[in-house]
């Protein structure tokens, strides 16, 4: 308690999405919840950090955005153009190893280039696992997440929950090979 006290920005952002829970719990979708939340704190410049794969959703989000009076700014994983050798990945673990060049995601130069847009609220979707730690470390404005990327459910990773003690579970028959070792 002694955060939020000392944090004016902590207790205002924990404030406003308490309240908005309250008021409205069940009743709207992820969307709209964070349309409320975004005109709730006034934020004025909205960041999005989107995964290239994930840029069709990431087009009918901003188109929203903009429908609801929202200025937004998106950019791509991909930026920079850095080949993957450039962090240390070598040819046989990319993609298409041995194909020549293909792009690493960036996503400390995504949380750099909305920093310079000076967006005040930051919207993440479908980064990668750890892609997302970067960006959300590196974001100088808060960060919410829109969408998690899950290439085999369709981005919705709760799936394999819902289904972890379920016959067809990957999860079930793991354990199985475990406990009979």
């Amino acid at each position: 308690m002694d955060i939020y006290a000392s944090n004016e920005e902590f207790l205002r952002l924990a404030r406003a999405s308490t309240i908005l829970e309250g008021e409205t719990y069940g009743r709207l979708t992820r969307v709209e919840e964070t349309i409320e939340f975004i005109r709730r704190m006034n934020f004025r410049a909205v960041g999005v950090a989107s995964c290239v794969g994930l840029m069709a959703e990431t087009s009918v989000f901003v188109r929203i955005l903009k429908r609801e009076g929202i200025e937004s700014f998106t950019v791509g994983c991909k930026a920079g153009a850095e080949d993957k050798t450039a962090i240390g990945v070598p040819e046989s673990k990319k993609i298409n190893g041995g194909c020549g060049h293909e792009s690493m995601c960036n996503p400390i130069m995504q949380a750099k280039v909305l920093a310079a847009r000076k967006t005040d609220f930051n919207i993440v979707i479908g980064l990668c696992v750890g892609h997302d730690s970067l960006f959300i470390a590196n974001s100088q404005a808060p960060v919410t997440v829109m969408i998690v990327k899950d290439r085999v459910l369709g981005h919705n990773p709760a799936v394999a929950l819902y289904t972890a003690d379920g016959m067809y579970s990957r999860f079930k028959k793991q354990a199985q090979s475990t406990t009979t070792s």
